[in-house]
């Protein structure tokens, strides 16, 4: 009796052995690593397991019959597979594939640099914009502290990787600003029409860009303005060159931001030393006003709206022989005004409509001449946006650029009188294909079409990324860029096709531990460059697309906000080999707004006992090239190099009240930009010259700025800390 008992209670434990199922394996990426501690099981069950630090795994169950196995590990895509369960051993090996993250994704670097909430890693910030010292609070100064850029002393504006001013375009939330900079007289610095402090962020492509952009063959700049405010608002801001007050008011979905400057160097320059003779200090008015407003789930409408007029007179040397002293006066009057949407339309369609126009108008007299210079331009833009899958992403769209720019010249016993009206109708398609979390291809089309010109062009764009690591990748971009000739050669004539520039660009990006370095090479083959004959300027004989060039450099970017406590610091460099034949060139030759080699080295400090942001700026640039008319060597001069150490100071005195100063060339270097030249020869059979010079060599500013809100804590350092 006890024997059959034994014997049928040993049958059932060998029944229930031979009746048990084991899952042995092993997971993997594709490469074949080992991916450890992944999660294995049978859906429906509890039956699961975990994989050993080698991949490896194995999972015994007393189920019988069909079942679904899942293998999943973070990060990559789950994989499920049917099994059955029969009591022996079943051997599978998986490899899973990375799931795609929009977030962790790699995205194409070359030529942008991004400042902005959205980026995991960026170069710059758009608190930069304001507390780099030396950009004076200027957009377009602060950039030049930036891989690729040239600084010339002399204009203020932006020299992009070999490229002229007139190559960069400038956007406001997606539409086309026409007159970016202030108007200046011949040779003297300018700096940008907008208050910093109304962008939340900033793109700056120096090459490569999207086939949404055109008419532009160096860089584009993307300015995206704020969204709403936290709560109402009142800026009050008192200069040593002028004062700005700001209110913002807000209502349900919606905020309204107004405000007025006045600005006047006057008391500035009477307590420095001034290189020219103002016989009339610059002095500006400008009242803005910004609307914004939500609609529905995801829409957001942005309006914005400024009239600023200016005026300067100075004295100027008159180089003729036996000329005398002249005054040089100018008043400016300029209206823009922009307006944009962007939302979704449904979960896979988003559309983001713009459209801008400006109204600019110089009034210039000196010497017995009367200039009168007006644009008016009016751009539209729509584009939208469909997205098939994550992976795959389709934009497309369409713009108008319309613009009237107009000329009179009264001088004694001539008139000229010439205007002239283009329209620039554009479409554009571009794909953006991710093959992996790791490689990402961006491949577009633009077309263009000016009914001034009468020319149609095609712009094919190709760009791509590869993430080599967690914390690096590479980019490389190609494309074609096509810009109508500047203004003052279509008043005389339409008989001239779109410039051209061909991009080639290479970078590789690492960021780690908030640090962050970026090199990049790129190869840009200039075609089609507008060339005078030397006959009369107004005749369209004398412009043909004859012209060509060449640039290619290398650009270094570090920055590191990591390594010291409080402290955040970064280091560009630029090489740049470039040559010209366009314009009045004789031959090819290197072109008087190149540099060879730019450094900008920034520092900045949060010293916190003293609730003060130190900053420090050094800026080189090796000697530039001019043209002695006296000498037989074209553009055979070198100019001085540009050298100026800048410092700031922003001192936290309440939690909304800040003192600023800051002061540009503490050390005083000489600065020079060239000379200018008489037209015609003194007795001796020379040409008069002057040394081109910075309105001053130093330049201060001393400010407060007091925010007042119903918390009383709000000010603009608190991103800082």
């Amino acid at each position: 009796m006890k024997r059959s008992i034994f014997y049928i209670f040993f049958s059932i434990l060998s029944l229930n052995a031979f009746s048990q199922t084991v899952i042995t394996g092993k997971v993997t990426q594709e490469q074949g690593e080992p991916l450890p501690g992944a999660n294995v099981f049978l859906q429906g069950t509890y039956d699961g397991t975990s994989g050993n630090d080698k991949g490896q795994f194995k999972l015994k169950t007393k189920k019988t019959g069909s079942f679904d196995l899942h293998v999943e590990f973070m990060g990559y895509e789950p994989n499920v597979q049917k099994v059955e369960l029969k009591g022996d051993t079943i051997r599978i090996n998986v490899q899973l594939k990375e799931a795609f993250n929009e977030l962790t994704a790699v995205t194409i670097t070359a030529g942008t640099f991004e400042a902005g909430d959205k980026k995991q890693a960026v170069t710059i910030t758009p608190l930069d914009m304001v507390t780099t010292a030396g950009a004076k609070g200027d957009v377009y100064g602060a950039l030049q502290s930036l891989p690729g850029t040239t600084t010339n002393g002399e204009s203020g504006r932006l020299f992009v990787k070999g490229g002229d001013s007139e190559e960069s375009q400038t956007y406001i939330d997606g539409s086309l600003v026409y007159v970016p900079y202030n108007s200046s007289a011949p040779n003297l610095s300018t700096r940008g029409r907008f208050n910093p402090f109304m962008f939340k962020g900033t793109i700056f492509s120096t090459g490569g860009y999207s086939a949404e952009y055109g008419q532009a063959l160096s860089s584009v700049l993307l300015l995206n303005t704020n969204d709403m405010p936290a709560e109402d608002q009142l800026d009050l801001s008192f200069m040593s060159i002028g004062v700005e007050v700001a209110g913002t008011k807000l209502w349900k979905n919606g905020a309204a931001t107004g405000s007025m400057t006045y600005n006047n160097l006057a008391p500035y320059m009477n307590l420095t030393t001034q290189n020219y003779n103002w016989v009339h200090a610059p002095e500006s008015a400008k009242g803005e006003l910004s609307v914004r407003q939500k609609t529905g789930k995801s829409g957001m409408f942005k309006f914005y709206s400024s009239f600023n007029k200016d005026a300067f007179t100075i004295n100027q040397e008159n180089l003729e022989p036996g000329g005398n002293p002249f005054d040089y006066h100018l008043a400016n009057k300029n209206y823009f005004m922009n307006g944009s949407w962007n939302g979704h339309l449904s979960e896979k369609w988003a559309m983001n409509t713009a459209a801008s126009f400006t109204n600019n108008q110089d009034d210039i007299i000196y010497d017995q001449t009367i200039v009168q210079k007006k644009i008016v331009g009016a751009h539209v833009k729509n584009v939208f946006n469909y997205l098939f899958t994550d992976k795959l992403s389709l934009k497309f769209g369409g713009e108008l650029f319309a613009k009237t720019y107009s000329q009179n010249v009264l001088m004694p016993g001539e008139i000229h009188d010439n205007n002239f009206t283009n329209r620039t109708v554009a479409g554009f398609t571009e794909a953006q294909v991710y093959a992996s979390s790791k490689f990402v291809t961006r491949i577009g089309a633009r077309i263009e079409y000016s009914d001034y010109l009468k020319s149609t062009n095609v712009s094919p764009r190709l760009s791509t990324a590869y993430k080599i690591t967690e914390t690096s990748q590479f980019s490389l971009a190609y494309g074609w860029f096509y810009q109508n000739p500047v203004d003052d050669y279509l008043l005389y004539t339409h008989q001239l096709n779109p410039e051209r520039a061909d991009h080639y660009t290479f970078s590789y990006q690492s960021s780690i531990n908030s640090r962050t370095m970026r090199v990049e090479l790129y190869y840009k083959d200039y075609k089609d460059l507008v060339k005078t004959n030397g006959g009369a300027f107004y005749l369209p004989t004398s412009y043909m697309n004859l012209g060509k060039g060449y640039a290619k450099g290398l650009d270094f970017f570090w920055r590191d906000n990591k390594t010291i406590k409080n402290g955040d610091y970064w280091i560009s460099y630029s090489y740049l080999d470039t040559k010209r034949d366009y314009r009045d060139f004789p031959g090819e030759a290197v072109p008087t707004f190149a540099s060879k080699h730019n450094l900008s080295v920034v520092y900045k400090h949060w010293l916190s006992d003293m609730r003060s942001l130190i900053g420090v700026n050094f800026k080189y640039s090796s000697p530039r090239v001019y043209n002695d008319p006296n000498s037989p060597v074209f553009n055979g001069e070198k100019m001085l190099p540009y050298r100026s150490l800048d410092l700031s100071w922003s001192f936290l005195y309440r939690k909304n009240i800040i003192i600023y100063g800051a002061v540009t060339n503490v050390l005083g270097f000489k600065n020079e930009f060239g000379r200018r030249y008489a037209s015609t020869t003194d007795a001796g059979g020379n040409y008069p010259s002057a040394a081109i010079q910075p309105s001053s060599n130093r330049f201060y500013v001393v400010a407060c700025f007091i925010t007042l809100t119903r918390k009383g804590n709000a000010n603009q350092l608190d991103k800082i800390e």
